[in-house]
Formats: C-alpha cells, sequence, structure tokens
C-alpha cells in the first residue's frame, strides 16, 4: 500500500501547487487537477445518495462504483497509469440494463426530484456530466486513456436510471417535465 498520511497538512500547496502521483507539481486550477477533483466530487455525490435508505442492490452497485471512481482518479493523478478497464464499463452497461429492464419506456423529460435518494442522485449524474467534461478537456492537451470517458459517459446513464429506480421506489414518482404548461402567445 502506498504512503500513510500522519500528518494532514503539508504547507507544499501554499504556492498554489499540488503534486500529482508521479510527484510532478502542477498548479492547482490546471486541467488534470480539475478532471480528477471533479471525479472525486463525483465520489462524495454517490456518498450523499448511499447516505440514504436505498435497496441493497443500489447500495452494492453505488459501493462499487466508488471505489472505481477511486482508482478512475488515480489513474487521472498519475499519468500513464491504467486503473479502468473496458470490463469496468461492460459491468456499467450489465447493470444499467438490468435496472433499466423494469422501468417504463421514456415519453417525456425527467425533471429532478422524486424524493431524497433520488434527487441526490440526479446531482451525482449531473456532477458525472461534469467530470466528463473535465476529462475531455484533459485529453485535448495531454493523454488520457478513451477508457476514462467511456466509464465517466455510461456512469451517468446508469445514475440516470437509478434516480428513477429510486424515484419510484420512494414512492414520490419521477417528476416529469410540462412541456405543455406554457401558454402559447397570442398575437
Amino acid at each position: 500500500m502506498g504512503n500513510r498520511l500522519s500528518k494532514i497538512y503539508t504547507k507544499t500547496g501554499d504556492d498554489g501547487t499540488t503534486g500529482l502521483g508521479d510527484g510532478t507539481r502542477v498548479a492547482k486550477d490546471s486541467v488534470r487537477v480539475a478532471a480528477y477533483g471533479t471525479v472525486d466530487e463525483l465520489n462524495s455525490a454517490i456518498g450523499m445518495v448511499l447516505a440514504q435508505e436505498i435497496s441493497a442492490d443500489v447500495r452494492e452497485t453505488l459501493t462499487q462504483v466508488q471505489h472505481d471512481l477511486f482508482d478512475l482518479g488515480g489513474e487521472l493523478c498519475i499519468p500513464g497509469m491504467t486503473m479502468i478497464h473496458d470490463a469496468d464499463i461492460g459491468r456499467l452497461e450489465t447493470t444499467l440494463d438490468g435496472f433499466n429492464a423494469d422501468l417504463p419506456a421514456l415519453k417525456d423529460f425527467i425533471l429532478p426530484g422524486g424524493g431524497m435518494a433520488a434527487a441526490c442522485c440526479h446531482v451525482a449524474r449531473t456532477v458525472c456530466r461534469r467530470a466528463e467534461r473535465e476529462v475531455v478537456s484533459l485529453t485535448r492537451t495531454e493523454t488520457v486513456r478513451p477508457e476514462a470517458v467511456r466509464y465517466l459517459n455510461r456512469l451517468s446513464d446508469l445514475l440516470f436510471v437509478i434516480a428513477r429506480v429510486l424515484a419510484r421506489a420512494s414512492g414520490h414518482g419521477e417528476v416529469l417535465w410540462q412541456h405543455e404548461r406554457r401558454k402559447k402567445p397570442t398575437a
């Protein structure tokens, strides 16, 4: 196992830089730090879902995702590291298909809501989309394995489906966008 921190503050970042996993120092607002920082934020958002009353299958899925996200953060923090694989993406797809099988087909857009667990899951989904955008930005300037982007893309889809499952399980139901609520302007 890697280094253990006995002292949390090091003061090495007081100059606006941070150390990557390979020892390289970069600006704290670098594209790479933004990418793995947003993956870390996503992991925390999923922790908020896990803090709610949810079914065991959703809990197991999201706990595995948290481990994957920690791996992904490591991959992004250590240039050249490989942690996320096609099998991880395949697992997300299989899990997504399983959760989606019992849901009715979408006929309308869904608004974030549907109870606390579902709303937290929608927040995680939007943070996931931002993490994906940050990683795509990183690919414009540095080498990033395509599996990182693919994993986040599938994960955002899975989080959307899990939010639907949680909304229905809570009894609140899904909040549908009422596109016809606006009256047409009169001439």
